[in-house]
């Protein structure tokens, strides 16, 4: 096995129904940190899935070696089992339906570096930032859940409920400790606490294309499911 060094990156990539898209994310992972030369693991974390995806995990598993690739089961949390494997000192979470361009938002790792952040969350909000592929009902669900968040608890970070961000290791660790939220409100409340405990956000604009293959996740339940967590976190933060 080869010698880990001190800029490992860990990628927990949280799957369900990805049977399409899991390879294709895979080898643009495997490719870009390769070209790049940063030291990684991808751990698929699967919540089991019906499609077929943990059949495929487990060949890209056998295909690119268990040193890159692991593939977990897990009787709990995604995130929470997924660290416990991890042996980066760095942790990228991030979609496995594509919707993340894998080449530029890699950029996460030197912006990291340059301002030595505890955390680096990609933003479709600010710079050169942006969402495709959305219709007009979840621009406007995703732009107002930011603006109230905004309103209410004034984070210092201008999206809130993106889920492509790098951490180092034992800060994720301790804000896992910390939040009690689930769903959409986990990424909300994951920045609200970090600011809480002092630890520094660095953003990098990103481009957020919908998934081609496969079904969102967004619906009624999770958009009260937000409001909830909003109002919760309001009142105790």
């Amino acid at each position: 096995m080869a010698p880990r060094g001190p800029g490992r990156v860990s990628v927990l990539l949280p799957t369900y129904n990805e049977r399409d898209n899991l390879p294709l994310v895979v080898w643009l992972l495997v490719r870009t940190f390769s070209d790049s030369g940063i030291d990684f693991e991808i751990i698929i974390i699967d919540d089991g899935s019906p499609d077929g995806t943990q059949e495929v995990a487990q060949q890209l598993e056998k295909i690119y070696g268990s040193d890159k690739i692991l593939f977990l089961f897990p009787p709990g949390t995604a995130y929470i089992h997924g660290m416990k494997y991890a042996t980066g000192n760095f942790i990228v979470i991030m979609d496995a339906d594509l919707s993340h361009h894998v080449r530029l938002h890699l950029c996460t790792v030197p912006t990291q570096k340059e301002g030595n952040f505890d955390i680096v969350s990609g933003t479709r909000y600010k710079g050169n930032g942006g969402v495709y592929g959305w219709d007009l009902k979840r621009k406007l669900i995703s732009r107002g859940a930011n603006f109230l968040t905004q309103v209410l608890l004034r984070p210092g970070a201008s999206d809130l409920t993106g889920s492509f961000r790098l951490y180092r290791k034992e800060v994720l660790q301790k804000l896992m400790e910390k939040c009690v939220s689930k769903g959409y409100v986990f990424q909300m409340e994951m920045i609200v606490r970090a600011r809480q405990l002092g630890f520094t956000v660095g953003e990098v604009p990103i481009s957020f294309v919908d998934r081609v293959y496969g079904e969102s996740k967004l619906g009624g339940n999770e958009i009260v499911s937000f409001l909830k967590g909003l109002l919760t976190l309001f009142a105790t933060t």
